[in-house]
């Protein structure tokens, strides 16, 4: 009799195991199929400059020079 029962909660960890794998997985199809039609390269509306832009702030315009100088000074 104690080798049915242990059988029996072998057997339902089993399919509780299965149930939240398969949760997990169409979830994460579900995620998928959301972002797989979001258009990522859409212009920016409103105020948004380009990052690589030559923005001059305070007069000044930065060259890749100066900005690689502050990169490494900063060391990240």
């Amino acid at each position: 009799m104690t080798m049915f029962r242990a059988l029996i909660h072998m057997l339902k960890i089993f399919i509780i195991f299965t149930i939240c794998t398969l949760l997990f997985y169409i979830g994460l199809i579900w995620i998928n199929q959301e972002y797989e039609n979001y258009n990522r390269y859409h212009q920016p509306e409103g105020n948004a400059i380009k990052v690589n832009s030559p923005h001059k702030t305070n007069e000044q315009t930065f060259t890749i020079i100066d900005r690689l100088k502050v990169f490494f000074q900063l060391a990240e």
